[in-house]
């Protein structure tokens, strides 16, 4: 009975459980393994609790009691005699009359004081069969008595029928009305519940040091809240998040069915100048940005980040959780495992790699019969083909069904895929920074009979399966796009797919978990999603689509959800309008730009910035002329904002060598480039208190005119598509294809893949493909000197300069 109250619990079709069970089976443990939400009979213990508490809306009142309730008029002064009635029944039978105003008395059938408390009731309410030798003559004349002994579905009693001295009544049907009735109001409750609602936030207090610790110490010093208490606050219901430890949880896709009629709020996007390589702070800056809305102006608002590699975090650049006063608690969880989305993709990125050179093994030692054999066996006695056997079958051009019916000419053509070896671009992956994988060797043990082949290692996050996670709207989607990925071309130059090899649906089941973003909190408690984590510079370097439609549902229509792209405006903005808006369909309100007076001096013509080596003297003293030569480069990341007809408000990240003449001079430099506002901010030393003035300037900039289009039209041939982002975002003067790319370009045009959006891989150091040059490069050729596609993904990714 347990394990059935437990699946049941679970069904989200199930909305309320009703027990009609023999007496033994009313126990404790039976009547609280019912869900309290789904307690039509408000007999368990947390219902009680509440009924006993006063809490009205939350409990349901046993629906026995109800009919006790309904028979009873004017109680006030009356002697009300429970007899019979114990366990979960009495106790609400007891605690609703003496609400009413009655004195309550109870005892058993046995109980030696029975014939004097019986004399004394004005209402014997009986809560089991009478015994025969209890008289009918010990209860005085004109008592009210009511039966509801647990037979009352039958309403079967014992009582004499010409005992004509008191009223006797049954509750059997009326208690069976008012258990529909608790179901009636349980189920308008589940509507209720489905409905989007105001958050009821609780804020983390912070209380900043001066000096500001480390970030780890930072981190450790906050409890964060318990991640299902956060869930709840901002509307989440039980059934739709899987909690992983005591800080973390996916949520679950079906809340975007739930929510479909919600309004979506407002779109932020964080962006930056062209960095230095030590960073400039978007990630603080998003963290800092919706603490200040939620904790501080007490407006809904979610950030939804990256999912960090293991890469960066163990090299120099470390871990991608915000910094200072402003970050992703608890941080070690952020930056380290997570809840295993990286590892998922790595072992559905080495299963493919693996299937790939498994096929070419056995197509190059079998003959047609036996690969067909393999591919189609006989299993008891019967030959048949699976889903996606027949859905190539269908690509072939070839309509059978029964295995039994190819021809020789068939069979070869559906068992032998001829991989060039050579095409191969599907490649191992590792989330580590580990050099000597870069290149190496497979196949050389025995058993793979001499094929050898020259392969390589790429970081786990540069998967295409990354880019699609980040990308696709549903696991429908993603099991299609995982299909489309193209791992190498035949001998006749056409693609191979995934789907192909069939192995789309066991990719999608290691993908299953993954696709659900992971909740976390900030320092101040305010709600984050951590999903994705593709690259900027070699990928489209946004965190997933996914996450930001969920949270801007549940951040509701006056709310507001915060993103951000990876590297420059250059870069990560422009594909995530091109690119990620594309996918999603939706339009953003505001970009933030960050930028750091740092960053500007060394675009101004300040000394090399070296990650791990201290900053020479122009980075920690005044000098205004550095800084605004240096400005160069944020006006033109300004301009590259209005290039898609998006407010932009410039957040000038503060540090603590900044002079205050600096700060001014960014702020006004910015707005009289075209920023609707230009704001310093000091999240980092003060927290969410530190970006009020932020948040206030995207929240009268989100109320804007929007007029956001993109850059280019997809039915532009691939070359004139790079070459418009070249021009008019890099502010180059033309672009040059090196033979290789050309044939690669004409090669994915012919294919079919010519409609695609551009991703490209370039470095994020310069708005040129020359990491050293500074500010605004002009007058540059960008050299393209390969051209690749990620067809599952959806885009294709020419490498700029010498990006591999």
């Amino acid at each position: 009975v347990v394990n059935e109250i437990l699946r049941l619990n679970e069904d989200p079709n199930v909305q309320g459980l009703a027990l009609d069970l023999p007496e033994s089976l009313y126990s404790s443990k039976v009547l609280n393994a019912v869900k309290p939400e789904k307690d039509v009979d408000g007999l368990s213990d947390v219902n009680l609790g509440r009924l006993v508490r006063g809490d009205a809306y939350d409990c349901l009142v046993p629906p026995v009691v109800c009919a006790v309730m309904e028979l009873l008029e004017d109680l006030g002064g009356k002697t009300v005699l429970l007899v019979g009635t114990s366990g979960a029944v009495g106790a609400a039978l007891q605690c609703v009359l003496q609400r009413e105003g009655a004195a309550t008395m109870s005892c058993q059938w046995k109980a030696p004081q029975l014939r004097s408390k019986l004399h004394h009731a004005d209402v014997v309410v009986v809560g089991s069969t009478k015994p025969d030798d209890v008289p009918v003559s010990w209860i005085k004349p004109g008592t009210t008595i009511i039966s509801c002994s647990r037979d009352l579905l039958s309403e079967k009693h014992n009582y004499d029928q010409q005992n004509n001295h008191a009223a006797e009544n049954t509750v059997g049907s009326l208690a069976i009305a008012m258990r529909m009735q608790n179901m009636v109001k349980n189920t308008e409750r589940w509507i209720q519940s489905q409905q989007y609602r105001k958050w009821d936030l609780r804020c983390l207090k912070l209380q900043p040091l001066s000096p500001v610790p480390s970030d780890i110490e930072i981190s450790r010093a906050q409890s964060p809240k318990a991640v299902d208490v956060l869930a709840k606050e901002i509307g989440l219901l039980t059934d739709e998040i899987e909690i992983y430890g005591q800080t973390k949880a996916k949520v679950r896709l079906s809340l975007l069915e739930r929510l479909k009629d919600q309004p979506d709020g407002k779109y932020v996007l964080v962006a930056g100048i062209t960095p230095t390589p030590l960073g400039e702070g978007k990630s603080t800056v998003t963290i800092g940005l919706v603490q200040a809305l939620t904790a501080h102006l007490n407006i809904n608002s979610f950030a939804c980040l990256r999912q960090p590699s293991q890469g960066p975090t163990f090299g120099v650049k470390g871990g991608a959780a915000g910094g200072g006063y402003a970050q992703v608690i608890p941080m070690e969880e952020f930056n380290l495992h997570l809840t295993g989305d990286i590892h998922a993709i790595t072992a559905a990125n080495n299963l493919l790699a693996a299937a790939i050179d498994a096929r070419i093994l056995h197509e190059n030692t079998q003959s047609d019969k036996a690969l067909y054999n393999r591919l189609v066996p006989i299993v008891n006695g019967v030959r048949g083909f699976s889903a996606i056997q027949l859905a190539r079958l269908r690509r072939l051009g070839i309509n059978k069904t029964d295995p039994g019916t190819l021809t020789e000419e068939e069979i070869s053509k559906f068992a032998r895929l001829d991989i060039d070896p050579s095409t191969i671009t599907w490649q191992r992956v590792v989330d580590t920074n580990d050099r000597f994988l870069r290149k190496i060797t497979v196949g050389q043990a025995n058993t793979e009979k001499g094929f050898v082949r020259q392969a390589q290692f790429d970081i786990a996050v540069a998967s295409e399966i990354m880019a699609i996670l980040a990308l696709t709207t549903s696991l429908q989607d993603m099991k299609e796009r995982l299909g489309k990925m193209v791992v190498a071309n035949d001998k006749k130059g056409d693609p191979i797919t995934a789907e192909d090899l069939g192995v789309t649906g066991a990719l999608a089941v290691l993908m299953k978990d993954a696709i659900k973003p992971t909740l976390m909190q900030t320092l101040e408690g305010t709600p984050v999603f951590v999903h994705a984590g593709p690259f900027a510079n070699i990928a489209h370097g946004n965190s997933s689509v996914l996450a930001d439609k969920i949270a801007l549902k549940l951040v509701g229509e006056k709310g507001f959800v915060v993103t951000e792209a990876g590297f420059g405006a250059d870069i990560g903005m422009e594909k995530f309008f091109n690119i990620k808006c594309r996918a999603s369909g939706l339009v953003p309100s505001v970009v933030v730009l960050v930028a750091t007076v740092r960053a500007l001096k060394m675009h101004g013509g300040g000394p090399n910035v070296t990650a791990g080596a201290p900053l020479k003297k122009e980075y920690t003293e005044e000098n205004l002329q550095l800084v605004a030569d240096g400005c160069c480069n944020l006006q033109k990341q300004i301009q590259i904002t209005q290039l898609f007809g998006v407010p932009v408000v410039v957040a000038l990240n503060v540090f603590k060598t900044d002079s205050p003449a600096e700060v001014d001079l960014v702020c006004e430099i910015a707005k009289q480039s075209g920023a609707f506002d230009a704001v310093p901010c000091d999240h980092w030393s003060a927290g969410g208190r530190g970006a009020v003035k932020l948040a206030q300037a995207v929240e009268k900039a989100a109320n804007q005119k929007n007029s956001f289009k993109y850059l280019y039209s997809l039915e532009l041939p691939i070359v004139e598509k790079i070459r418009i982002i070249a021009q008019k975002v890099y502010g180059a003067q033309d672009i040059e294809l090196s033979p290789a790319a050309q044939s690669q370009v004409d090669r994915y045009t012919r294919q079919g893949f010519g409609n695609l959006p551009i991703c490209m891989a370039k470095t994020h150091l310069s708005l040129s493909h020359q990491p050293e040059r500074k500010g605004v490069p002009t007058g540059f050729i960008l050299p393209i000197s390969d051209v690749r596609a990620s067809i599952g993904a959806g885009f294709i990714y020419p490498l700029v300069g010498t990006v591999s």
